[in-house]
């Protein structure tokens, strides 16, 4: 038997793989690393058991999902077929009762034999193709493994900290901030490292269960469409065993949901009473929780970010989610039952940046869902044409309404519902109040302000530069452009008739062109045009230099913030991921009287992937260079991980690759090894460069660069988004060597 696997899929596969057993090993090297309360001999045994047993079912539905099968001794026929599909193959061997295996000169000589291909890509439950992102591969690797390896590297790293000499004072070197909170039943800050090893091994369990239900979700859903694989006449884009209705495939993932939750309640019953020690630190209600929570974002990150997502970033998103949601819920059950609660169950340390990063960021989520009915009404009646109204005038009235009622709402939800929990969960303190003085902290009092203000003066000098430029050269775009024209169903937003009516002219077509709405100018001006932007020296920049300004863009204004005030360069991050959400609700649901002006800015930096509903790019950026910050790593240089892989690293990789680059990683990838060179040089020099100004600890630099280099091939075979995927798989990585 032969199977085979493309190689660039193979390879991934493979360093995803080993990075978790490496995670098993290391977790499972630190059985008994001391007296009470530090002994969790068997707790760490279960722990690597978990991620072993998560690695195995991964590659066996791998192997499953994503190989060709033949079981004939020879591959005459089949080689040049999977050539054709995937021009590089590798080939894994399997021996049948002492037979050989098959030499590939044997193939020129042999009869064609059966192949048994698979579909290549899994589905979450009543799902179908079009709902996900276009992409050569699903990524479902990402999902499955990704949020394990950065549970288990951040109880591993909290785990190192019971050997260190400073365990005493669990904030991360450089943060001026307050003591993590402590309740009751927490005596000491060796009750605080004791909590937060606790909650990292409840972390660890319900990655490993977000797996699970994913595994479970793509076996399950590819078994059903095994079973109507003869319908025909089965629509593009949909799939047989998926019906049509949307109100169908609501009920049957319901339904779906509520019998895997009941299943693996019983899996973990049954496991308390054999006493089996996976998922041993979750209860039942977390479990049922996090089940139903999981599989819910699933099903709503499908539908609202339509055409966003591969499998892979959805598992990721949704797990980040998932943990973010049990931080919110566990410091809420501490509040309530402080003396019956032993601990605050976070992730991070429980200081008051947790409590305003969740409310942010949880905020900004659940005011999008109170407030649905103004933003579903708003994008409705956007792309309603103008024609079809009985009374047009009265479109405008109506948008205006809508959205005052929106921004009245996010002011009440903000003042009043999540300000008043942040300020129950500060102790009474008033949350503006202590952001005030927050900002007039720090170890320089000045620090925190003037940071304030560069950030400020840089965004708005950036903002105003872009739309000075973009509307220049948007002069001299042909109308029939495709980046600038789309239609009113696509993006939701002002369309060309609704401007036509504010100014009180008849409606347009439905299809719009942005941001230019006029008539086409005539060939003579179109050369008096170009010839005065000659004159000017406008530049113009491709696709991919405007989007690796913003890398760069963040290196300039991060860098100084982690360096001189990580803390409040955390916080910021979550105040800027909190505007970005509120800034896409506008755009997308056509909120007046920003939405149009917000899409014709964004339009102009999209590329393949940002071809969905939602534009997911910015959010990706803003957490791959935030996200090392926001885990908390004990390290200097690990904070700065997120920046220079993304900020140095990806962008001087994507330049340098395709100016120079000449030898591909595979057939089926733009990625260059002149590229992932560039990445790995770029990011170690930096951080060298960091080291000498002191801004780093010493560190070593074959360990660093043996991390940077696998992370550098893994984001050259990787077609998920390596602005989110490239810094948490090598922060991760680094937490384990130290």
């Amino acid at each position: 038997m032969s199977i085979y696997i493309d190689a660039r899929r193979g390879a991934e596969c493979l360093i995803l793989l080993a990075s978790t057993v490496f995670a098993a090993g290391k977790i499972a090297s630190l059985q008994n690393p001391g007296p009470a309360p530090y002994a969790y001999g068997d707790d760490m045994l279960w722990a690597s058991i978990e991620l072993w047993l998560l690695s195995i079912a991964s590659f066996i539905y791998i192997i499953w999902a994503h190989a060709s099968i033949s079981k004939h001794p020879s591959v005459s026929a089949a080689l040049p077929k999977l050539i054709s599909f995937s021009p590089l193959a590798l080939r894994f061997h399997y021996t049948n009762s002492g037979g050989r295996s098959t030499d590939v000169r044997e193939t020129k000589r042999s009869p064609a034999p059966p192949v048994v291909r698979k579909s290549d890509f899994g589905f979450i439950w009543m799902s179908v193709p079009k709902n996900y992102r276009e992409s050569s591969d699903d990524g479902i690797l990402t999902a499955l493994l990704f949020g394990p390896l950065i549970a288990s590297a951040l109880l591993y790293s909290s785990m190192q900290r019971v050997f260190s000499p400073s365990n005493q004072d669990l904030l991360p070197t450089g943060w001026f901030i307050e003591r993590p909170v402590q309740l009751p039943r927490q005596t000491d800050a060796i009750n605080i490292l004791g909590a937060l090893i606790g909650s990292r091994f409840n972390i660890l369990d319900i990655s490993t269960l977000c797996s699970t239900l994913l595994l479970i979700h793509v076996w399950s859903s590819s078994w059903l469409e095994a079973q109507h694989s003869r319908r025909a006449n089965t629509p593009e884009g949909e799939r047989s065993s998926v019906p049509r209705s949307e109100g169908s495939r609501l009920w049957y993932y319901v339904l779906f949901t509520i019998g895997v939750s009941s299943v693996v309640l019983g899996l973990n019953l049954w496991l308390e009473s054999a006493k089996i020690g996976l998922w041993q630190h979750m209860s039942q209600f977390e479990l049922l929780v996090c089940s139903f929570f999981y599989q819910f974002t699933l099903y709503a990150a499908l539908r609202l970010a339509h055409r966003g997502f591969t499998i892979g970033e959805l598992g990721l998103v949704c797990f980040g989610g998932t943990a973010l949601f049990m931080e919110l819920l566990n410091i809420t059950m501490a509040r309530i039952w402080p003396v019956t609660t032993p601990y605050i169950k976070t992730y991070r340390l429980p200081t008051p940046l947790l409590v305003f990063q969740v409310a942010l960021i949880a905020g900004s989520f659940l005011t999008g869902f109170m407030l649905s009915p103004f933003l579903i009404l708003s994008r409705h009646i956007a792309q309603r044409p103008v024609r079809r109204l009985r009374r047009p005038e009265e479109k405008l009235r109506q948008r205006r309404q809508l959205a005052l009622g929106f921004y009245v709402g996010t002011v009440l939800i903000v003042v009043g519902l999540i300000g008043m929990w942040a300020r129950w969960c500060l102790g009474d303190r008033d949350p503006w109040l202590w952001a005030v003085f927050f900002l007039l902290e720090g170890r320089r009092k000045w620090s925190r302000p003037v940071l304030l203000a560069y950030w400020g003066l840089l965004v708005s000098l950036s903002v105003a530069g872009w739309n000075r430029q973009l509307a220049r050269s948007r002069r001299f775009k042909p109308r029939s452009a495709p980046s600038d024209s789309v239609t009113a169903s696509e993006m939701g937003t002002t369309t060309q008739a609704d401007m036509a009516s504010t100014n009180g002219a008849s409606p347009g077509p439905l299809s719009l062109t942005f941001p230019n709405l006029n008539a086409l100018p005539n060939a003579s001006q179109v050369t008096t045009d170009l010839l005065d932007a000659a004159d000017k020296h406008v530049p113009t920049l491709s696709l991919n230099a405007r989007r690796k300004y913003f890398h760069a863009l963040a290196v300039v204004m991060f860098v100084p913030g982690v360096a001189i005030d990580p803390a409040f360069t955390h916080l910021s991050l979550s105040v800027a991921f909190a505007v970005f959400t509120f800034a896409e609700y506008i755009r997308y649901f056509a909120v007046y009287p920003f939405g149009a002006a917000i899409h014709v800015f964004m339009n102009d930096f999209l590329d393949h992937k940002d071809s969905g509903t939602a534009i997911l790019s910015h959010f990706y950026l803003l957490t791959g260079c935030a996200g090392s910050l926001w885990l908390e790593g004990p390290s200097q240089l690990s904070q700065f991980t997120g920046i220079l892989t993304i900020g140095v690293g990806d962008a001087l990789a994507s330049i340098i690759g395709k100016r120079f680059g000449t030898h591909r990683w595979s057939p089926t990838s733009p990625k260059t090894v002149e590229g992932s060179m560039a990445l790995t040089i770029s990011v170690i020099a930096s951080a060298w460069f960091l080291r000498i100004l002191g801004l780093v600890e010493p560190f070593s630099t074959v360990q660093y660069a043996a991390t940077v280099a696998i992370s550098s091939v893994l984001e050259a075979l990787s077609v998920q988004n390596d602005n989110l995927t490239l810094p948490l798989f090598m922060w991760s990585i680094l937490q384990f060597l130290g």
